[in-house]
């Protein structure tokens, strides 16, 4: 059964997605390498102050696993600006989260021990770690909204594929049939519903390449190397009304495809891989995300780490 949160009573719902955090427990550092824990801390918190969210949401990377002895100290740290202010919080995982020496399963149990955590256990035999949903009601009660979260793993276990990892098959029929009963116990009208997950789907590249996007993608769209159908799967139901991702630290734009708008995030950590993050072309930050109880729309957008709303570009594809 799903975790249910509500909608405030103006009707609204407002999800903050912290995206790439990548924390490296205290004490766990290279000495020749800035920590830049305390900066990434000071931009979460100045964004939790000033969108007061209803839900935060970790979309993968939440640690460096592989550059830190303790991966659960690290995810402890990372989630602390959730779990010390009582905001409700959910993470998925990304392919850095299970680079160390802590399985992704694991890291998904630290998640449950806490007391503000609103994800779920695993459905017995699904693929990966950290697949579940929330459910919004509204002042009445009723379900008004879904909130899907899948593991988009880390890399191919294929010899033959390299690269990324992608979202099983079992995962989708688990998605597709927890959306069907969902429409079917609301009266056979499926419910406004969002997804959370680390790695993009192919699709991400098809709506930058051929739809007006707004945002920046100043780097590749590592998705992987096949496509498991996960988009179609949401189209086909049409409950989906935008995926939100991370992995691609220096993209943070949405467009619309095939009526799902597809978003990255706004890295957390840092937009660039040079200079350990110091060259960034834009700020850090995060993905707001505006939900209005019986409208199957939402409002988003990026909340930069000095508190400011980012103005975005507006990219026309090439035609």
């Amino acid at each position: 059964m799903s975790r249910k949160l509500s909608f405030r009573d103006d009707g609204t719902f407002v999800i903050v997605q912290f995206s790439d955090v990548e924390f490296i427990a205290d004490g766990d550092h290279d000495p020749d390498t800035p920590d830049i824990n305390v900066e990434t801390r000071r931009t979460m918190e100045t964004v939790i102050a000033v969108e007061r969210p209803d839900l935060i949401v970790f979309a993968g990377d939440v640690t460096a696993s592989a550059r830190g002895n303790d991966p659960l100290a690290s995810f402890r740290q990372a989630i602390a600006p959730a779990e010390e202010r009582g905001i409700p919080w959910a993470a998925v995982f990304g392919n850095h989260d299970s680079e160390g020496a802590i399985a992704r399963s694991r890291m998904h149990e630290e998640q449950l021990a806490h007391p503000h955590n609103v994800a779920e256990a695993d459905p017995p035999d699904l693929s990966g770690a950290g697949n579940f949903s929330i459910t919004l009601v509204d002042r009445s009660g009723s379900p008004a909204a879904e909130l899907y979260f899948l593991d988009s793993g880390d890399y191919s276990a294929l010899p033959s594929i390299g690269g990324y990892d992608w979202i099983r098959r079992d995962q989708i029929r688990w998605y597709t049939e927890l959306s069907r009963a969902r429409a079917e116990a609301n009266g056979g009208i499926s419910l406004p519903s969002l997804a959370f997950f680390h790695i993009p789907f192919p699709e991400y590249l098809e709506v930058w390449e051929q739809q007006i996007c707004e945002g920046h993608c100043y780097e590749g769209v590592s998705a992987p190397r096949i496509n498991s159908g996960m988009f179609a799967a949401m189209a086909e139901r049409g409950d989906i009304m935008g995926a939100f991702v991370g992995h691609d630290h220096a993209n943070d734009y949405s467009g619309t495809l095939h009526g799902i708008r597809l978003c990255y995030g706004r890295s957390t950590r840092y937009v660039s891989y040079v200079d350990g993050g110091r060259q960034d072309r834009f700020p850090t930050g995060a993905r707001v995300i505006r939900l209005k109880a019986g409208e199957r729309s939402f409002e988003t957008w990026i909340r930069q780490n000095d508190g400011s709303v980012a103005e975005l570009p507006v990219h026309h594809p090439e035609r």
